[in-house]
């Protein structure tokens, strides 16, 4: 346990320790911390504190503006830092827990804190890979006899998104424009997308990567993945979206898990190369980075693949987590935010869109007050909250919030 209080309730437990960016008022300057509780340990005070063989030579990624540097020096670093972060933070030890100038200089208050993102991102694939909402979306709009293409159930399907366009949560994001043909009989007319969408996501950074030219291995894959966020990745119709651990699915820095959609501009421009404008407006990230370390405990057996897939995607590590998702709405008319959907990878029922909460637009969504929902409204409020729950204590990722303003 640690010497600093947290609540049971709280995400940041003393087994999350998950990495962010931040700054304050009194010192602007963006710099790497690590929340615990109500609180956001700054590295930067105590970097010199790491004196393990990996991180020693490497104190000053801590002193850094992302956390770019210290997810390149790869595994043994990781590891290295969290077990040098649980024994600084450690209730039997006095180094930080007995140094009162150290403390008052090392401890923000997370209320008094900027959050950013947390790294720099060169790039970004979406994975379309959750089974129950690719089956979802695919009788929506091909039937139920062809809901899944061929190739989905034997290779990842992903595209690449707009690595310019990710936000850190609490930033507003803009209705998007765009080409639409809501009546097939016409020619297409362009302007404000009317079907803007939410897509309940999870995503990764990549950290040390690889060489041009030269694969990472299946069963080496857990040594490039630094930890994970919550995400929501705005879009408009024929989403695509969800990137799934338990494939074995490895894309470049960041990679996707969840999305927003402008779903009517995307029905129309996404053939024959897929999503462009309708899937790259906005981007929203929680901010604060959850080690895969840290995750491990809640990890459950992978689901059995049938077909089996290529022997370049097998491999027997558990990579499916039990984290429990949420989505919340809250328009400017309503006093209160109304959660929309909970979902969890053992509930094949929940849905983590409008598009399949409203099937398509052709029901309402009920919300408190008298109010519904097909597709967002300008002024809606989206918030994303997931944690795992351990006995007493919870791992969780903060919130991930967006407001649509209008166009």
């Amino acid at each position: 346990m640690s010497f600093v209080k947290v609540d049971p309730q709280s995400d940041f437990s003393y087994y999350n320790l998950p990495y962010g960016v931040f700054s304050t008022a009194q010192n602007p300057r963006r710099r790497v911390g690590v929340a615990i509780g109500d609180q956001i340990l700054d590295l930067s005070e105590v970097r010199t504190l790491f004196t393990g063989p990996v991180l020693s030579k490497h104190q000053g990624v801590f002193d850094q503006a992302t956390l770019n540097g210290f997810m390149g020096l790869g595994y043994e670093a990781w590891a290295e830092a969290r077990a040098t972060l649980q024994l600084l933070l450690s209730a039997d030890h006095s180094t930080l827990r007995d140094d009162a100038s150290l403390r008052s200089r090392a401890f923000v208050p997370q209320s008094s804190a900027q959050m950013h993102l947390p790294a720099e991102i060169g790039d970004y694939t979406d994975f379309y890979s959750s089974r129950d909402h690719a089956t979802n979306v695919g009788i929506m709009f091909r039937g139920k006899e062809n809901a899944l293409m061929p190739n989905w159930l034997r290779l990842p399907v992903g595209y690449h998104g707009r690595a310019s366009s990710v936000v850190v949560s609490e930033t507003p994001i803009r209705r998007p424009s765009g080409q639409m043909r809501p009546d097939q009989s016409q020619p297409p007319v362009f302007g404000p997308s009317k079907q803007l969408d939410i897509e309940l996501e999870m995503a990764f950074f990549v950290g040390k990567g690889n060489r041009l030219g030269e694969p990472i291995p299946i069963e080496k894959a857990h040594e490039h993945i630094f930890g994970m966020v919550l995400m929501n990745d705005w879009s408009e119709p024929e989403p695509t979206g969800t990137i799934s651990l338990e494939r074995g699915d490895l894309p470049p820095l960041f990679m996707m898990l969840s999305g927003n959609s402008a779903r009517d501009i995307q029905s129309w421009e996404y053939v024959p190369l897929g999503p462009f404008l309708g899937k790259s407006f906005g981007t929203t990230i929680s901010p604060w980075v959850v080690p895969m370390e840290a995750l491990l405990p809640f990890s459950q057996p992978n689901t059995v693949q049938d077909p089996e897939p290529l022997p370049y995607l097998r491999h027997s590590d558990d990579y499916t987590f039990d984290i429990n998702l949420l989505v919340s709405l809250k328009g400017e008319d309503m006093a209160k935010a109304d959660t929309i959907c909970r979902s969890n990878f053992k509930d094949p029922e929940s849905f983590g869109s409008m598009l399949e909460l409203s099937w398509r637009g052709s029901k309402n969504v009920e919300l408190s007050g008298g109010h519904t929902r097909t597709f967002l409204k300008d002024g809606d409020e989206v918030t994303i909250t997931g944690y795992c729950q351990g006995d007493g204590y919870r791992v969780g990722f903060g919130t991930c919030v967006g407001t649509v303003l209008p166009r």
